[in-house]
């Protein structure tokens, strides 16, 4: 059986894994062995932080709800219930968003929910 040299192959594969981690510190840059662990942890870290910045998004905008609907003397969980019961569908990032930059309407939409 013929010999096969893996030269290619081996230095395209350590080539791309010394790209992806290129700019991490110490020798996770430049140390094959460290960089594989680096790499795997890295995507491990990326792929539970894009479910825990869904997670932080919504608890940042039922804050700003909450902190908007105060001055109104309503509270987030009845002004939930109160657009659950007029059948007003309206997901919290508008309404954090209308709180911020458009308190006019989500004060009109307020005033209409407690009539």
């Amino acid at each position: 059986m013929p010999r096969v040299k893996r030269g290619v192959g081996h230095n395209k594969k350590r080539r791309t894994l010394l790209k992806q981690v290129k700019g991490y510190r110490w020798g996770r840059k430049n140390l094959i062995k460290l960089a594989k662990t680096a790499r795997t942890k890295a995507g491990a870290h990326a792929y539970r932080d894009r479910r825990k910045k869904k997670r932080d998004r919504r608890a940042l905008w039922q804050v700003q709800i909450n902190a908007f609907v105060r001055e109104y003397n309503f509270s987030y969980s009845k002004l939930m219930g109160a657009l659950k019961a007029a059948k007003i569908v309206v997901d919290r990032k508008i309404l954090a968003d209308l709180a911020i930059n458009n308190k006019k309407v989500l004060a009109a939409l307020l005033s209409q929910l407690k009539k």
